[in-house]
Formats: C-alpha cells, structure tokens, sequence
C-alpha cells in the first residue's frame, strides 16, 4: 500500500508523486493549510511534544487525526506509507518527550527546511512516538520518506522499537515492505538483470519498488514544467493498484487499491491531488496561500465524490486545528 517516487526533472527542480493504497473507500480525508506561528502541544504520551511551527505547509489528514501527506513553503516534502514490520516500542520507557505518530509528519512539516535538518533532529532518536489505530481498525504502523528542494532524500523506520535512517540522495523509491534494507537489496538483484528484460509484475510492495525504479531510471528528465508534470504524474499512474477490494485479507495489509495520487513540485510549491473517483486532477498552490503568522488554517475536503478541479487554494475553509491521534 503506497509507492512514494522522487523525480529530477531536466530543469534541476524534483517532483515527488505518491500514491496512497487504502482498504477504506470511506476514509475522510481533508486536506490543510497551516500558516506560520501555530502553536502545536499536548499531541501524545505522558511527555508531549510542544512546538510552534517555522514554516507554513499543507497537509493531508486522514480519519480526523493523523498527518499523512504533504509539503511545506520551503519545499520540504514528507510521505506516510503503511510498513507491517514498524514497531514503535513502550513510549512510557526511557524518559523521552513523546509525539503522536499522527504529528510526526505535521513535527517535520513545521521545523525544518531541509532532510540534513531532519536528519540531525532525528538521529539520536530524541522521541517516543505514540502509535494508535486508524479509523478503519487496523494498527498505525508505519514509515515515512523526506525530501527537499535540493533532491536530498532520507527514509525512516522504526524496527523494535528502534530508529533506524537511510540517508541518500539515491533513495528515490519507498513502497512497503519488506524494511528499507531488504528493498535496497532486492532492488539490486533485479538491477543486475535488467528491466528491459522482465519485471516482477505482481502489486506486492517489492514488485512495485522493482518497477518504480526501473520506470524512473528510464524515464527522461524532461525540462518542459508541463512535460515533467505529466511524466511523474504517469509514473504513479502505471505503478498504481487496479480499482477492487482488497481490504478483506487480514495476513496481507500492504495490499489495497490506489485511491489517491499526490504530486508535491517542490520548485512550484504546488501540491496536486488525483482522486480516482473524480475525472480531473486539481491543486493548491502555497505561493498564493495565506500562511503567514496569524492566519487561519483552513481545510477542504477532497475524498468521495468531490468534484474538484484546477486551482482550489480559494476553496479552503477556515477551521480549528484537528488534535492529533493519541
């Protein structure tokens, strides 16, 4: 579930595509704007996490509580896939400020401007996180990826309990499982016989991590905004699950269909949405939001049927900040 894809375009500036796989069609997802200057406390644990946020962003939330998806004002991109093996440990162990792993994108979104920042943050695991369920039941166990808009790239897992970072300009994929390692590793052996021979073809995670590197690999850098757009855009779209349910198989939860296709354009600051239910793509554009100190957030919703189209930064309703899942 999720295939997260980080491409140069041939005008030096790097679109990020991610497709969100979900078993829930019903899910509400909402996306936000927050502005400069929020103040973000008690998100989770006996020891929470406060802060106030350096820069605006938008981001997307699901089932009202969790941050999964999103870019903030200095191009900064952050992506929540799902990862079975995750596993946060005892948040209560250790003495250790907690955070909501619903917050723990929004915590990235707000501070920092660039992966090296993240990185340094997050290195000597300074933070507990408090994981929870989603809306539909299931375990909140996951990873997530960080880029910016210099093509840097960094991935996050957490392995019993443990924070582990692989930091590298060349981690351009992330899907699911197996851990980042293991998908590196397996990466190389299909490397060695060559994509234009065969593919693994099936939706498993490592299949589309095979696939989604051999794509990119090939496709052109093309230096035409338009151009470039269309081609990430169509690389999300060849890597996506077919429309069908897939949610009733509890021993395979990294499997479900492609839902929504995000592309974050970390030059533009635009963030584009393709929701499979709807015939057109639309978007919102930070440039000409208003995320300044003092401004409102606002939200819009963008799952179901909703009708969307071409440029929706207006269409976003002020509203109160949802609290984090804990």
């Amino acid at each position: 579930m999720c295939t997260r894809v980080l491409y140069e375009t041939g005008y030096g500036t790097y679109m990020v595509g991610r497709n969100a796989d979900w078993n829930d069609k019903d899910v509400e997802v909402f996306l936000w704007l927050f502005p400069r200057g929020m103040k973000r406390e008690k998100t989770a644990g006996s020891n929470p996490v406060s802060w106030t946020s350096k820069y605006g962003s938008i981001s997307l939330c699901m089932y009202g509580n969790i941050a999964a998806d999103g870019m903030n004002e200095e191009g900064l991109v952050c992506n929540m896939n799902f990862l079975a093996e995750a596993n946060f440990g005892d948040p209560e162990q250790g003495g250790r400020p907690t955070l909501s792993i619903g917050a723990w994108l929004q915590y990235v979104l707000d501070n920092f401007k660039t992966v090296a920042e993240v990185v340094e943050e997050f290195s000597s695991d300074p933070y507990a996180v408090v994981s929870g369920h989603f809306g539909n039941g299931r375990p909140v166990t996951v990873h997530w990826s960080v880029s910016d808009a210099t093509g840097d790239s960094a991935i996050f897992e957490y392995i019993d309990g443990k924070l582990q970072i692989h930091h590298s300009r060349e981690y351009t994929v992330m899907t699911n499982n197996p851990t980042y390692d293991q998908q590196i590793a397996i990466n190389a052996y299909w490397d060695l016989i060559g994509g234009d021979r065969m593919l693994p073809g099936t939706i498993s995670p490592a299949d589309r991590y095979v696939r989604a590197s051999y794509t990119l690999k090939s496709m052109p850098k093309w230096d035409n905004r338009r151009e470039a757009l269309a081609a990430i855009f169509a690389q999300m779209r060849v890597i996506s699950v077919a429309c069908a349910d897939m949610g009733g198989d509890p021993d395979k939860p990294n499997l479900a269909m492609t839902m929504y296709r995000m592309v974050s354009d970390s030059d533009t600051k635009k963030y584009y949405y393709d929701n499979i239910w709807d015939p057109s793509v639309f978007w919102a554009d930070l440039k000409s939001a208003d995320l300044s100190e003092g401004a409102k957030p606002s939200k819009l919703l963008v799952s179901g049927q909703s009708d969307l189209a071409g440029d929706v930064t207006s269409q976003f309703k002020p509203a109160e900040p949802y609290a984090f899942i804990s």
